[in-house]
């Protein structure tokens, strides 16, 4: 039985996962729950492990994978993981195992740059096998990441990124931002008045500041695949 600040990062991580398609920090994990410290955070991290509630993902920055749910928590959100691990099915938990997931084949429309902007890519390079309780409504497509700028909201370089094509997004989204018409990136969307932030998720890149006409977001991050 988990203990109600068990409970509450659960369905939070959960929560994150199906908006984000990737988990929360752990900063907006002490920020949601109202904890002074981040070590707070890992205990309740541990305790959902041992419960088999989640599992961490080794060797990976911030990495986790819901394994199941409490009953009414699954009755009331549904269930499905969001994060793929290719080729290692005998490494999936029988929990995960036991999901039905049916496939769509989404077009990888190149490399998207998670670090210094590369020129954005419209050439499909192949496809991709995602799930469809994956991508909602709307159209989407995938992107491969090249960089590590994205590296603590758990986007590694290689790791294939599904996007939902938009115009818009909302502060903290994790988006496809068209730099000056030339240059595509990955990064988390700040608008504050006319001026719009594009955020890293790693120290060692700056956050970047455009004018808000110098920016077109070009989709959100939904969902994330990865091939181990």
């Amino acid at each position: 039985m988990l203990t109600k600040k068990q409970l509450d990062l659960l369905e939070f991580i959960h929560k994150r996962v199906q908006r984000d398609g990737v988990p929360p920090s752990f900063d907006e994990m002490k920020e949601a729950l109202d904890l002074r410290s981040k070590s707070g955070i890992h205990r309740l991290i541990t305790a959902l492990e041992e419960r088999g509630f989640i599992r961490r993902l080794a060797h990976r920055a911030r990495a986790l994978e819901i394994v199941k749910l409490p009953d009414a928590m699954t009755a009331k959100t549904g269930f499905s993981p969001r994060v793929i691990d290719g080729d290692r099915p005998d490494s999936i938990p029988a929990a995960a195992q036991s999901v039905s997931v049916a496939a769509v084949e989404l077009n990888v429309m190149g490399r998207i740059a998670a670090g210094v902007p590369i020129a954005a890519i419209s050439e499909v390079s192949h496809s991709v096998a995602v799930p469809q309780s994956m991508l909602g409504k709307g159209e989407h497509y995938a992107l491969e990441v090249k960089g590590d700028s994205m590296i603590d909201a758990g986007i590694n370089d290689g790791d294939v990124v599904v996007i939902r094509e938009t115009s818009t997004a909302n502060n903290g989204d994790i988006v496809v931002a068209l730099v000056e018409d030339q240059e595509a990136t990955l990064k988390r969307f700040r608008r504050n008045g006319s001026t719009i932030a594009l955020e890293a998720a790693n120290p060692a890149y700056e956050t970047r500041m455009f004018r808000d006409d110098q920016v077109k977001v070009q989709g959100r991050l939904v969902g994330l695949i990865r091939t181990y």
